[in-house]
């Protein structure tokens, strides 16, 4: 169990949760490289807001559940999380798989959310059925993974320094990575369709050198959200919120005074 973390059971699950702060709720959604409350950007967040960082299930070294095969299992679950904490104008924010998983949110019950900000997200295919918007993160050399994510690769992980324990979680986390992600690819062939369905304010944050998902994605994504907008952070890939902390938290507090 990951230190600071609480367990809410829901659906016989018992999903850790990491709660920190003060202020409006700001639900936050991890992507594949699992959960970031150890970073500087989430602590900048929890001077302004009550912060809840679920750890999706699969990461950090918690189970699979058996029932689970894929997103719609994740997002359902948050959307019990929700209810579950009786939140109200929530701003949600989702990072990558994460953020797939708002937009899925989003589109179906936007009841107890105030805002939407998806970070580098996946999840919708903008162009044709043979074209390769995302990259193959599974098929692909690691280190051209770590050129498509980092803006500067030095800022990646180094696994010569890492311990056999957290070699073993990255191995369980690419797992859970897989079932939530793999089949389609990174995304639901629906969701394009549904998104005009999103009724609240909703911000796209792009790190300007995410290889993953290129900013032209990231504007077809904007494009199928009714008002939505988009801003892209110099000198950051994938993670703007790693790379570039203070000013992607900038880009949060503007967008929620808003």
């Amino acid at each position: 169990m990951q230190e600071g973390a609480d367990i809410v059971t829901l659906q016989d699950i018992d999903l850790q949760v990491v709660r920190r702060g003060s202020g409006p709720p700001l639900l936050l959604l991890h992507g594949g490289g699992g959960p970031q409350h150890h970073l500087p950007f989430f602590q900048q967040l929890t001077a302004h807001f009550d912060v809840i960082a679920p750890i999706h299930p699969g990461f950090a070294g918690s189970a699979i559940p058996e029932h689970f095969d894929g997103m719609d299992d994740l997002i359902y679950l948050h959307l019990d999380l929700m209810d579950a904490l009786d939140l109200h104008d929530v701003i949600v924010v989702g990072m990558s798989m994460g953020g797939w998983a708002a937009a899925e949110i989003a589109v179906r019950n936007t009841s107890r959310m105030a805002k939407l900000i998806l970070v580098d997200a996946v999840g919708v295919k903008t162009g044709g059925r043979d074209s390769r918007e995302i990259a193959d993160v599974f098929g692909l050399p690691q280190d051209e993974v770590t050129r498509l994510l980092f803006h500067d690769p030095a800022n990646a992980p180094d696994p010569a320094t890492l311990t056999d324990e957290q070699m073993v979680e990255i191995a369980a986390n690419r797992i859970a990575l897989a079932m939530y992600t793999w089949e389609p690819y990174m995304h639901n062939p629906k969701l394009r369709y549904r998104l005009h369905r999103i009724q609240v304010p909703t911000l796209l944050i792009w790190g300007e050198s995410d290889g993953l998902v290129p900013v032209a994605y990231a504007e077809a994504y904007r494009d199928l959200i009714p008002g939505a907008e988009l801003v892209v952070i110099p000198n950051a890939g994938h993670a703007p919120q790693a790379e570039q902390p203070d000013l992607f938290c900038h880009h949060v507090y503007q967008f929620a005074a808003k």
